[in-house]
């Protein structure tokens, strides 16, 4: 097995979005928000939805830190280019949405793509209601 180091750094994008300053009451809403606005777009392709929190409890040594009550990740794919094997490993991408008392938490890997990282960022502001969600990013 050869190891290598990416060339790519991946910057974590995360948005708090308070339950007041959402029409959204659920992680699964806004999954399925989410879900349509892949779906409505000609570039990405929708793959799947997983349901972290289900897998994590469903395992003997699975631990959920308690805060968290949701969370599912939204499974997508891009990959308007395959330049070689690597780009594999860096796909498809997903948007996490997990659900705190009085938030939820979307987060996501920052494409390096320019026009896919702006579609994600418009889908991921959009569950706000306007009132600019606090967003902090690593």
């Amino acid at each position: 097995m050869k190891q290598t180091l990416s060339k790519e750094d991946l910057a974590l994008c995360r948005v708090d979005l308070l339950k007041s300053e959402t029409r959204f009451r659920s992680v699964d809403e806004i999954v399925d928000y989410l879900k349509s606005r892949i779906e409505a777009h000609r570039m990405p392709r929708f793959i799947a939805v997983f349901d972290h929190y289900a897998h994590t409890a469903s395992l003997p040594e699975g631990t959920i830190a308690p805060e968290i009550l949701a969370a599912k990740n939204v499974i997508l794919c891009f990959g308007l280019t395959l330049p070689d094997p690597e780009a594999l490993a860096l796909r498809p991408r997903s948007i996490g949405v997990c659900e705190l008392a009085d938030r939820f938490v979307i987060t996501f890997l920052e494409p390096p793509m320019p026009v896919a990282n702006t579609l994600v960022e418009e889908w991921v502001r959009s569950t706000c209601n306007g009132m600019g969600c606090a967003e902090s990013g690593q």
